[in-house]
């Protein structure tokens, strides 16, 4: 793919206080009229939006206290779409690949809109020692999910089809959902090395005796 085709031009932006991964779900309750109208774009053009974490600012338009997010984000596809009785928009959006920005602006409505280049897919796994690290987290992993089945099947954050042979897949669910602090987890999702994400991961469940 060449550089061109990579960009992302007039991508708009939802910055948050959270991180989204590649293949991460996304439930948001959306109220405000720039992301109401994002949403609808979105859904009538089959477009991506992009998520940033916050790295200052407020979610909710403050005309003080502007928004400005992470350079690298992840790219989010919206697959449920419903309004509540408040009339709010309730979408439940999906995580797809991570870009970074190159610029952005804010719109008359306040809405964050970027350029940004798509980031590659991670670096495959190699080496003995990373892949019997990786083994040992997807095993964790599982059994997370299976209690989480257990206790709320309807809460399960991680969406099938589960790949517990794929390092990526792997160390982000669990970059997901254990209490790593937002800018770890931030650093986490900008790596581009699956070895990397899962060498971090496995330590820090070591650390905390997950292992």
């Amino acid at each position: 793919m060449s550089s061109t085709l990579a960009l992302l031009a007039d991508l708009p932006l939802f910055p948050l206080h959270t991180v989204l991964f590649p293949d991460g779900l996304l439930p948001l309750k959306i109220f405000e009229a720039r992301y109401l109208d994002m949403a609808r774009d979105c859904l009538r053009e089959q477009a991506p939006f992009g998520v940033c974490l916050l790295k200052s600012g407020a979610e909710v338009a403050q005309p003080d206290d502007p928004a400005v997010p992470e350079t690298v984000g992840c790219l989010a596809e919206i697959e449920q779409c419903d309004v509540d009785n408040f009339g709010m928009l309730l979408i439940r959006a999906r995580g797809t690949r991570r870009f970074r920005l190159l610029s952005h602006r804010v719109e008359a409505s306040g809405l964050l809109v970027g350029m940004a280049e798509r980031l590659p897919d991670d670096i495959p796994l190699e080496g003995t020692d990373a892949l019997a690290k990786f083994g040992a987290c997807a095993e964790v992993l599982e059994r997370i999910i299976d209690t989480i089945r257990e206790r709320d099947p309807q809460s399960l954050p991680f969406a099938e089809p589960f790949r517990f042979d794929d390092p990526a897949w792997v160390s982000n669910r669990l970059s997901e959902v254990l209490q790593i602090p937002l800018r770890a987890r931030q650093k986490l999702m900008e790596l581009g090395d699956a070895g990397a994400r899962i060498d971090i991961v496995h330590h820090y469940m070591q650390q905390h005796q997950l292992l």
